[in-house]
């Protein structure tokens, strides 16, 4: 039998939604139980694919090649569940289908509404592509009284009635802040949310309450009185210093005890944490430190990144060591010397990113890394902007560039019209659609033998993830193999370049691909692993 939590948010948003439901999927996961995670985004584009990422943060690329939000990669990396193009839908794709049904006559010539179809679109979403699993935890996206999350609430409500107290469950996550100059904790804007959400017909089962400090048991006597829930069902979700310490925060204040009272299911074994007490204990206690400058174009939202900064901090427990990020906007290197701002550096990362813009910045962090033999690891676009950099400055080939930012007489990186994805033939147009035509999800590559990353990966062949539409020109491979550089991963058809490397050079690595999109606390991943191991032996040189 499959129980359905429902996570909704009130207040304000950013309280961390994602992050609960994560780590009550990873609380359960201890306890024996199969779980599966969803989000249900109310903004109306169809994906997150087209937004800007200074906006909405990184795009989330699964396996099935569905673009989705940031919160998917918190339940991957507190789960290790993949997630699917099943586990994320918008009111954008809702609508989409409600009106291509209505287009073709589904509806047999009906008035088609909000209610009941657009939220019987929402409700078999929801239940769809569910098989064996024992939870399935349902996160809706933004906060109670939002006009766009309305119609993903009523239809919550619905299925809570339909499903029934023994197989549907809500949570919902307050802020309860700390006003200093009245030197207390303020419950008010927590009873406003339920009172909102119980407006709309849901009674929440459990309080998530998001503080800076401790609870009183007064406070919490007087939540549940003015919400309806039982003392015990209020639960403190104070603030940490490592996300990893969240499943044992929300354990020891009793959230997975409540969830499995709630559904009848056995209490009295505690729930296996023990990687999660090693990870937390490598954050805290690390017996050294590296520095590494990411070199961006959104630098100025971290959560454009924020699937790079946890590989990058997975690569740092691997290796016990803290990784300081140093977040440069790289236009800066447009205006200024490169070596004023990476000489300091343990490690250089330039992630994906699009269009012109900041560049040519790009490109002078690789040339500083290849030049002064600093570990340098450049993810899709990083890769691109390191290879055009070999072009220009070691190949000497006049005019290297991308035709991304238009017409090129040496286009080193080009539009990709046509590939293999599986046994099919994928065809885009460089005048096509922006959303959805990418080359993503999981592609094969084949690993060199002999190579740096054949070592660090240990097998010949390896799965991962694209999200990106120019590719490395096949052409100016061999120009590129004689200037030094060693193209150590390919398609399986040898068409596509897929990682590079420099053999003679400290850690110099470029993929087409976003690794940090695989990588998880208790399962770092292999090249963020070697790429910080790196980092540390240049740290002892510096």
């Amino acid at each position: 039998m499959t129980r359905f939590v429902f996570i909704t948010g009130g207040v304000v948003s950013s309280l961390g939604k994602g992050l609960t439901s994560a780590a009550l999927g990873a609380l359960l996961q201890a306890r024996g139980y199969k779980v599966r995670l969803r989000k249900l985004d109310p903004y109306l584009n169809v994906d997150p694919g087209t937004m800007s990422p200074t906006q909405h943060g990184e795009v989330f690329v699964t396996d099935d090649g569905a673009e989705t939000d940031l919160d998917l990669g918190h339940y991957e990396r507190f789960t290790g569940v993949s997630a699917r193009q099943s586990d994320n839908v918008t009111t954008g794709r809702i609508y989409s289908t409600v009106i291509a049904k209505e287009r073709r006559g589904d509806y047999l010539g009906g008035t088609v509404q909000v209610i009941p179809h657009v939220t019987d679109e929402i409700k078999e979403f929801v239940q769809s592509d569910v098989t064996d699993e024992d939870f399935v935890l349902v996160e809706i996206g933004g906060t109670v009284g939002d006009i766009e999350s309305l119609p993903f609430l009523e239809a919550i409500r619905q299925l809570g009635n339909e499903l029934g107290n023994e197989r549907s469950m809500f949570i919902h996550l307050t802020l309860v802040p700390f006003i200093s100059a009245a030197g207390e904790l303020k419950t008010k804007p927590t009873q406003h949310s339920v009172k909102e959400l119980l407006g709309l017909g849901i009674q929440p089962d459990v309080l998530m309450c998001r503080m800076e400090r401790p609870l009183p048991a007064s406070d919490r006597k007087k939540i549940a009185l003015f919400c309806n829930v039982r003392p015990e069902a209020v639960i403190p979700a104070i603030d940490v210093d490592t996300i990893y310490q969240v499943p044992i925060g929300y354990h020891e204040e009793g959230l997975d005890v409540q969830v499995c009272k709630h559904f009848a299911l056995p209490t009295d074994k505690e729930p296996d944490l023990s990687r999660w007490h090693n990870i937390v204990k490598r954050v805290r206690e690390p017996e050294g430190e590296v520095t590494i400058a990411v070199v961006g174009k959104y630098v100025q939202l971290k959560d454009a990144y924020k699937s790079l900064s946890e590989a990058l901090a997975h690569g740092g427990i691997a290796n016990n060591v803290r990784v300081n990020l140093d977040w440069i906007d790289s236009e800066i290197f447009e205006r200024e010397d490169a070596v004023k701002h990476l000489e300091h550096v343990h490690g250089i990362l330039v992630p994906g990113g699009f269009g012109e813009r900041g560049a040519e910045g790009k490109i002078q962090a690789a040339k500083f890394a290849r030049e002064r033999n600093v570990p340098y690891f450049g993810i899709c676009f990083g890769m691109q902007m390191a290879c055009i950099e070999a072009a220009r400055n070691v190949a000497g080939v006049v005019g290297a560039n991308s035709s991304e930012f238009g017409p090129t007489k040496n286009p080193i990186v080009g539009l990709m019209t046509e590939w293999i994805k599986g046994n099919e033939v994928q065809k885009r147009s460089e005048t096509g659609d922006l959303g959805g035509t990418m080359r993503l999800g999981a592609y094969p590559c084949v690993l060199k033998a002999g190579t740096k990353v054949a070592a660090i990966y240990g097998q010949p062949s390896i799965s991962e993830r694209h999200r990106h539409r120019y590719e490395v020109n096949i052409n100016y491979k061999p120009q590129l193999e004689k200037a030094g550089m060693v193209f150590s991963g390919m398609s399986p058809d040898g068409v596509l370049p897929e990682i590079i490397e420099y053999p003679d050079h400290a850690w110099f690595v470029g993929v087409q691909f976003h690794p940090e999109l695989k990588s998880k606390p208790f399962a770092p991943h292999p090249l963020f692993q070697s790429f910080v191991e790196a980092a540390l032996v240049q740290s002892r040189l510096v």
